[in-house]
């Protein structure tokens, strides 16, 4: 992990085919549901509310009358973290909060994906922005660990 007078980078996941943007846990044929609240719960455990939720759903159906699988992308914020980087850098709040995406696969499987807030804050060398991005990481790969585990 870099030091804080190091730029950010992110790290790659070792799937092939992944984004290097975020990380994932895959937690089988589930209630859609359900997922959700136990995102949220995972999410709350390590400081995290969910100030947004959209339901691409049904604004894709809509707006667009498509039909598509069940996805939601949760804005989550953990209020400490997300004061400490806003008073390093007033502006930083255009890359806030952190989303969180649980989406429904064609296989009926149910896909979280989590934003690397490293990737995601990496366009600013501000030290203190940089230490709050390593701290939501492990936060929220904590989250990904835990819903992953089951």
């Amino acid at each position: 992990m870099p030091s804080n007078d190091q730029p950010l980078q992110p790290e790659v996941n070792a799937k092939p085919g992944s984004p290097s943007y975020g990380f994932h846990a895959h937690l089988g044929k589930t209630d859609f549901a359900a997922a959700v609240e136990r995102v949220s719960a995972a999410l709350k455990k390590e400081g995290f509310g969910i100030l947004t939720e959209i339901d691409v759903q049904a604004t894709m159906k809509n707006k667009l009358g498509i039909d598509v699988p069940a996805h939601r992308i949760l804005g989550a914020c953990n209020p400490k973290l997300a004061h400490r980087a806003l008073m390093a850098e007033p502006d930083i709040g255009l890359l806030l909060p952190c989303n969180v995406v649980v989406r429904q696969d064609a296989d009926g499987k149910v896909t979280v994906g989590l934003i690397d807030p490293i990737a995601m804050l990496q366009v600013t060398d501000n030290p203190e922005v940089a230490t709050v991005a390593r701290e939501a990481r492990e936060r929220l790969q904590r989250v990904c660990t835990a819903l992953a585990a089951g």
